[in-house]
C-alpha cells in the first residue's frame, strides 16, 4: 500500500475509532452483504457499478462508495457542498474541473475536489477505472448533479 493511501486509511480508521468511543455500538457491514447497483443513467454516461455504499450516522456527515467505470463511462457534471475525495484503486481514469484540463488518474492517486467545484470523473476511453469516493453532507445533501459531459468535452 502506498504511504499516502495508508495514511488516508489510518485517518479514516482513527475517525471511526473516535466515533466508537462516543457510541459503544460498532457496526460492521460485511463485504458482499450489499447488492451492486447500476449508476443511474441520469447521472452517468456508460456502464457504471456502485458497491459498498456507506453513510455515517449523526453526528458524522461522511458517506461514500466504491465506483467502477467501464471504458468511456463517466459521471455527469456535479458539485459537492463540502468537497469530495477520490482514492483510485484500479485502472486509468480522468478527472476535470469546469474549464480546466482533463487530468489522468491512476491507482494510488488521491484526488481532492474542493467544495462547490463543478467537475466530472470517470474511466479513460480505453481502460476501466475504480475509485473509492468520500464526501460529506451539508443539510442532508452531498451532491448536486448537473448536465451530462458531452462526448466533445470528454475527448478534450
Amino acid at each position: 500500500m502506498k504511504p499516502l493511501v495508508a495514511a488516508t486509511v489510518s485517518v479514516a480508521l482513527c475517525a471511526t475509532a473516535a466515533l466508537a468511543e462516543t457510541n459503544p455500538m460498532i457496526t460492521v457491514t460485511r463485504s458482499g452483504s450489499q447488492p451492486s447497483a447500476a449508476g443511474p443513467a441520469e447521472n452517468f454516461t456508460g456502464s457504471v457499478r456502485v458497491d459498498s455504499r456507506f453513510q455515517g450516522t449523526t453526528p458524522a456527515r461522511i458517506g461514500g462508495a466504491t465506483v467502477t467505470f467501464e471504458p468511456g463511462a463517466r459521471t455527469a457534471w456535479h458539485t459537492h457542498p463540502l468537497g469530495q475525495t477520490l482514492i483510485v484503486t484500479a485502472g486509468l481514469g480522468l478527472v476535470q474541473a469546469w474549464d480546466g484540463p482533463v487530468q489522468e488518474i491512476k491507482p494510488g492517486d488521491i484526488v481532492w475536489i474542493p467544495p462547490g467545484m463543478k467537475h466530472w470523473h470517470g474511466a479513460s476511453a480505453e481502460n476501466g477505472m475504480s475509485h473509492i469516493a468520500f464526501s460529506e453532507s451539508l443539510d442532508g445533501k452531498s451532491v448536486e448533479w448537473m448536465e451530462k459531459v458531452s462526448d466533445e468535452q470528454y475527448r478534450r
